[in-house]
Parts: C-alpha cells; structure tokens; sequence
C-alpha cells in the first residue's frame, strides 16, 4: 500500500485543504482524497503540484508498505 504525508504536511505548514487547492490549482475534492488518504490514484501533475507546494519529492511524500505474509 502506498500512503501519502499530505495530512503531516499540511499540519507542518500550516496550511488547510482550501490553502492547497488555491495554491496548487487542484479541485478541493482532489486534495480532500488525498488528505484523508481515500485516493484510488494519484494524477502524477497533482503529485508534482504538491511536491512543488511543500518543496519536497515524492519519495518525501509517499511511504510504501509492503503487506506481511504470515506462515503457519
């Protein structure tokens, strides 16, 4: 699974979700999604848009998790 630090971000910044649609140009339902991590796919320019945003890359903003595989 691959989960996003919008949520972090913002808070660091100070910033609401009307504060990053204003200044990215994406729709607020966009930056909703990924805020509340409910986002099937990500746009790869909303990516860029938001990594220009808070000056970071997308390693910075994104963590993968790989699922655990028990054994019995």
């Amino acid at each position: 699974m691959i989960r996003c630090h919008l949520a972090r971000m913002m808070g660091e910044h100070k910033l609401r979700i009307a504060d990053v649609a204003r200044e990215t140009g994406l729709s607020r339902a966009t930056v909703t999604l990924l805020y509340k991590e409910t986002a099937q796919k990500v746009d790869l320019d909303a990516l860029d848009k938001l990594c220009r945003l808070f000056e970071c890359d997308a390693v910075s903003y994104t963590h993968l998790t790989l699922p655990t595989i028990y054994s019995v």
